[in-house]
């Protein structure tokens, strides 16, 4: 037993005797009769035990009494009462008789003594370490969000002392709660009045306590906080709080991804259980950060064993020790091989037996793969060309590929590439048993190799950051929103589709930039410059999600569209990426994208941006499709 529940059980003893004896004077006003106190002296050993033990039996003696709350508080009230029924049911089966009013005196007074002692040491610690030393070097904080979350975040900068944080102020929409307080704290307008409150106040630090509010909603409250020049921070969601808890070791600094106004995704869980659960799962590229998330996906749905194949044996470890931590139960294998030797991944597919492989193994970097033409024909188009073939040799029930709107009428290698890519898996659904099946999404939010990370380390360094054009915009989803869309798409597979996710809004790169350098509590231009460096080879001003040719139609899920299957014959195919492949041996740069254009009659070897209203128009029509279809539900 440690040192202090020692002290606080003999505290206790003195306690609750204490409040018997008190009980007795307070009934007979000063002046008890012998026989009663006798016969309480003669029972007060029993009376101390039995209280002790139910004491023990709330655990009075496991909470940290020095952030002691109302939870803490009802389990004294509840122990007293239950200790004091025990009491009279021994006194009463001994035949000892006692005033009754004794049994309702006393309860009471064990929860003032009792509790009062704890509560006395809480405030005591507060006095001490909650309230920091130095008031002029502390950050002044303006809570957003009058609600529970926003309490407990005032409770918990008072109860951390060494944070050198005080709340000072309190904003919420709910005009009711105006010139109220919480916890000592005003709340002084609504978000509004945010950039005049913390002028107002000298506000340093503001921080976003609304776990239950939409991405809408927080995106409108950080362009208030954009505002003023303070530190904005954030609670996370309800389903990033573990338990739903709230405490100060959770809020973190306000991402990118939080700005998206992108909602969370509903699943159809009994769907994706239907193709996952109780079966064999390969991903390739599955340490890389698409691959990766997908496994820890694929692995929440119980599958009979997940096995992740990469190149690159540091990232398929990290994964591995990741997976095997999180989910004790999982039967989990990593194979280090590369998708481009066929005899290798024969092999593969052959022992493992993949009930459905989830194909994210490729090389993406736009300008490095336009330097480099002949390593992303090895790895992006013959390396799947050996899973596809491997797949439908071995009977794989389900074959997923991920793709890119970059494949959409080309204009670097990467994305003709991974058009190339999806002829293969049209083509060779017409003839095999496997179901082929991609799926395209634009860009995810801090994958590797993409912007994000680029903007961070510039900011980091002191800038510049780096674009290529004003105009420049992007489709972006964070990773787990677009893992979880491509698992979806996988349980509505029937073969030869192409899924095509809904993206959302396009962002301009340019204000990408401004938020990151924003959110990281410098000013664009002022602070960190923005350099605009020109496209690079292969880039385009706009993406696009949709060839004129493949028309589009709506799924089941929202957020998920088909594009019309095109029928292309897989011998014809094979022929020309013979061709390909030994156009690709001689190194002539040239002749490779003459030949790619042969496969892809619509990549372009030159940047030809596309009409931004004719992309705006495929937008348009994706999102008219969602409003329907959430109309309907």
């Amino acid at each position: 037993m440690r040192k202090k529940n020692f002290i606080l059980i003999i505290l206790d003893v003195v306690l609750v005797n204490l409040a018997y004896i008190l009980a007795l004077y307070l009934r007979f006003d000063g002046h008890v009769p012998q026989i009663f106190m006798e016969t309480y002296l003669n029972n007060a050993i029993v009376i101390s035990i039995i209280k002790i033990i139910v004491f023990y039996f709330f655990k009075l003696y496991k909470s940290i009494w020095k952030y002691a709350s109302i939870d803490e508080m009802i389990e004294i009230v509840l122990a007293s009462v239950v200790a004091n029924a025990l009491v009279m049911a021994y006194m009463t089966l001994n035949q000892v008789n006692m005033p009754r009013s004794i049994y309702l005196i006393t309860p009471i007074l064990d929860m003032a003594f009792v509790g009062g002692v704890r509560f006395s040491y809480r405030a005591l610690c507060r006095v001490k370490n909650g309230i920091p030393k130095n008031l002029e070097g502390c950050k002044r904080v303006l809570i957003v969000g009058a609600g529970s979350a926003g309490s407990m975040i005032i409770k918990e900068l008072r109860n951390h002392g060494t944070l050198k944080s005080v709340p000072v102020a309190i904003v919420d929409d709910d005009s009711k709660k105006k010139d109220q307080n919480i916890n000592g704290i005003p709340i002084l307008g609504n978000r509004k009045d945010i950039s005049r409150i913390c002028r107002e106040e000298d506000i340093d630090e503001i921080i976003i306590a609304i776990p239950s509010a939409s991405k809408k909603e927080i995106r409108e409250i950080v362009d208030e906080t954009r505002k003023t020049k303070c530190k904005t921070k954030i609670v996370p969601g309800m389903y990033e709080l573990i338990d739903g808890k709230v405490s100060v070791k959770e809020i973190r600094d306000v991402e990118i991804e939080d700005l998206l106004g992108r909602e969370e995704i509903k699943l159809d869980m009994e769907e994706i259980c239907g193709y996952i659960e109780n079966r064999r799962i390969l991903v390739t590229g599955g340490g890389g950060s698409i691959g990766s998330e997908l496994c820890r996906q694929i692995s929440r749905f119980n599958p009979e064993e997940l096995i992740i194949l990469d190149i690159y044996e540091n990232n398929a470890y990290d994964i591995q020790n990741e997976l095997l931590r999180r989910y004790n139960d999982l039967n989990l294998k990593v194979i280090i091989a590369s998708v481009r030797d066929k005899k290798r991944i024969d092999e593969i597919i052959k022992k493992e037996k993949p009930d459905v492989i989830f194909h994210a193994a490729a090389h993406k970097h736009v300008p490095l793969m336009e330097n480099n033409p002949e390593e992303a024909i090895k790895n992006n188009v013959f390396g799947t060309l050996n899973l596809v073939q491997a797949a439908d040799k071995y009977n794989v029930k389900k074959f997923v590929l991920i793709s890119t709107d970059k494949a959409v009428n080309p204009t670097n290698i990467m994305g003709a590439t991974k058009r190339i890519c999806e002829k293969i898996i049209q083509s060779k659904n017409e003839e095999s048993n496997t179901e082929f099946v991609a799926v395209r999404f634009g860009n995810v939010l801090g994958s590797n190799g993409s912007v994000i990370p680029l903007f961070k380390r510039q900011i980091a360094e002191g800038g510049p950051v780096t674009v290529t054009h004003e105009e420049v915009i992007r489709y972006f989803m964070t990773i787990p929103e677009a893992c979880q869309l491509v698992l979806q798409a996988g349980s509505m597979a029937e073969g030869g589709e192409i899924f095509i996710l809904d993206m959302g809004e396009p962002v301009k790169i340019i204000d990408l930039a401004k938020d990151l350098i924003r959110l990281s509590g410098f000013e664009p231009d002022v602070d960190i410059p923005i350099e605009i460096t020109g496209l690079r080879p292969g880039e385009k001003l706009y993406e696009e999600l949709l060839l004129d040719e493949e028309g589009i139609s709506d799924t089941s899920h929202n957020k998920i569209f088909i594009g019309k299957p095109i029928f292309i014959d897989y011998n014809y195919l094979l022929r020309e990426l013979e061709k390909l492949k030994d156009v690709t041996s001689t190194g002539d740069i040239r002749k490779i994208k003459e030949s790619i254009q042969n496969l892809v009659p619509t990549y372009k070897t030159f940047n030809e941006p596309k009409s931004l209203k004719k992309d705006m128009d495929n937008v348009k029509y994706i999102n008219d499709i969602a409003l329907s279809q959430d109309n309907i539900i």
